[in-house]
């Protein structure tokens, strides 16, 4: 897997409503963990249906793109996988009981919800929020993948903007 990472330039108003997403993730992520809890050995596809009964029950929650709502499940379930295998290998210490988030830096999306321009210069989230077009700023050049070859984008909240 390679990673390239790209700062997005973007408006005042288009960061605000990144923030809304990160904040609509994290909410998926403790939702999706607080029903793991109360229902112990649920599996992946039981927080998947789960995304999708939120999505019906928060109209908020509903303009997040359902990958990108899945994504959080997914972060969920591998912390719950994490924690297991520590157990199992008795690892000394802690051993990382999954945690409720209160600050979550990124929201991850699947492969729909958001597209690169054709020029590979800039891209659109197509999701509820339509937080529109940003441009792509970075060292490295998108013109040698094709966009099939791209599956995932993860936009990260970082202190540098």
């Amino acid at each position: 897997m390679i990673v390239l990472e790209f700062k997005l330039k973007g408006k005042a108003e288009q960061y605000r409503i990144i923030d809304e997403m990160i904040r609509t993730a994290q909410f998926v992520r403790n939702k999706t963990l607080k029903y793991w809890t109360e229902n112990q050995g649920v599996k992946l596809v039981d927080l998947y249906k789960q995304c999708a009964i939120m999505a019906k029950e928060f109209e908020w929650a509903g303009k997040l793109n359902s990958m990108a709502r899945q994504a959080s499940a997914e972060r969920t379930i591998f912390a719950i996988q994490r924690f297991f295998a520590n157990c199992k290998a008795k690892k000394p210490g802690k051993k990382g009981y999954p945690q409720f988030k209160k600050h979550t830096r990124s929201v991850e999306y699947k492969t729909s919800g958001w597209e690169i321009c054709t020029d590979k210069r800039c891209l659109t989230l197509k999701d509820g929020f339509a937080a529109g077009k940003f441009k792509l700023i970075g060292s490295r050049d998108l013109h040698f993948y094709a966009p099939g070859e791209i599956k995932r984008i993860r936009i990260v909240r970082r202190a540098d903007g």
